[in-house]
């Protein structure tokens, strides 16, 4: 198929289960068995779970009581934040021996543009898998990848022969393989959206596309010309090897259920300075404050108040926060606090995606 907009070659690459992996391979002992990093104390969250532990529905973000619960052989180990980031600079370095068009998404997934490469090899396929082969060389550690002319598309592409795999999506394919594919596996279509989309008789990628642009407007807001565009193979956005944040957040989790506000006013305050410390060392403010309330039942609540003026210190943006506490009752007693500061000085900074690239289309050669 022929699009009428430029193509790249660009390249997702996941690292499996990267924390657990990294814990495995550090201590042999763990391989082959149920593992999660963190939610080993009373209060805690797993971070991540071995593959072998999620057979048994062990996810990050889950509570570590549930964890145990589903997976009685779970084996609880204490993140190593330093040790990861470690391991993930040398898997960045592979990255910059074929491109320096590199945007991490964390310290475990990545895109890559090798529209153009420093090994001057056509095929982003065979490159994604020389990539995933030195990783195992260099850390011993797997990798999958995606491969296709967008980052939406390689993005979900990456995740089909997990792990230890890559899937390529051709331009000739792109258009069959979003019509077939489970309207869940469209990336950014969470749990809320997907089952909204059910009830509107959307379940396929196909589905989606027979939906006018007007429908998807008038049902998703501002989403419906991203789910319009995507399904018809269209995602402009350039991969960014500076990517500018749309916000700044901290929060805690608190080892005691809180349930007076006045013990929630002083963590506010912790959580604000360490806020201010983030936003100075960026040298970003913001707009509109947000305040996180995770309650004891974890059902989450967020409140927001977007200001006339950018703040970045700690007292206005504590003044805000109090303020958003203060909005309505408490429903429950509180285990999690948050603060982050969104509508940054750093977007006006954006350009329109549809002006960012300007690649001469090539013949392609996956």
């Amino acid at each position: 198929m022929d699009f009428d907009f430029p193509l790249r070659k660009i390249i997702h690459v996941d690292m499996d289960a990267f924390y657990a992996s990294v814990e495995q391979h550090d201590n042999p002992e763990l391989k082959g068995k149920p593992i999660a990093v963190g939610g080993g104390s009373k209060r805690g969250v797993v971070s991540a779970a071995s593959y072998e532990a999620r057979k048994f529905g062990v996810r990050s973000a889950m509570a570590g009581s549930i964890a145990a619960r589903n997976c009685p052989e779970l084996i609880f180990v204490k993140p190593r934040f330093d040790r990861y980031k470690e391991v993930s600079n040398q898997v960045r370095s592979i990255f910059f021996e074929y491109t320096d068009l590199v945007e991490p998404l964390s310290l475990d997934e990545a895109y890559l543009d090798v529209t153009e490469n420093k090994k001057g090899n056509p095929s982003a396929t065979l490159i994604a898998k020389e990539i995933r082969q030195k990783i195992f060389e260099k850390t011993g550690l797997t990798a999958s990848a995606g491969i296709s002319i967008n980052k939406f598309i390689a993005k979900v592409a990456s995740d089909y022969n997990k792990p230890n795999g890559q899937k390529t999506v051709n331009p000739e394919e792109v258009i069959e393989f979003l019509e077939n594919l489970d309207i869940r596996k469209f990336y950014g279509v969470g749990k809320v959206t997907a089952e909204k989309m059910y009830r509107l008789g959307i379940f396929t990628g196909k589905d989606l596309k027979e939906k006018s642009l007007e429908f998807l407007d008038q049902h998703f807001g501002k989403s419906g010309g991203h789910y319009f565009n995507v399904v018809r193979g269209i995602h402009l956005s350039a991969v960014k090897p500076h990517r500018i944040p749309k916000s700044v957040g901290a929060e805690r989790t608190f080892f005691e259920n809180l349930s007076s506000e006045i013990f929630m006013l002083e963590k506010l305050e912790s959580i604000a300075g360490e806020l201010e410390r983030r936003l100075q060392k960026s040298k970003i403010a913001g707009k509109t404050v947000t305040l996180k309330i995770k309650y004891s039942d974890f059902t989450l609540q967020t409140r927001s108040k977007t200001l006339p003026y950018f703040i970045a210190s700690k007292d206005l943006i504590l003044e805000t926060a109090k303020e958003l506490l203060y909005q309505s009752t408490l429903e429950n007693s509180v285990r999690l606090l948050g603060i982050s500061l969104a509508n940054l000085n750093t977007e006006k900074e954006k350009k329109t995606e549809e002006k960012e690239s300007l690649l001469v289309q090539l013949k392609f050669d996956f």
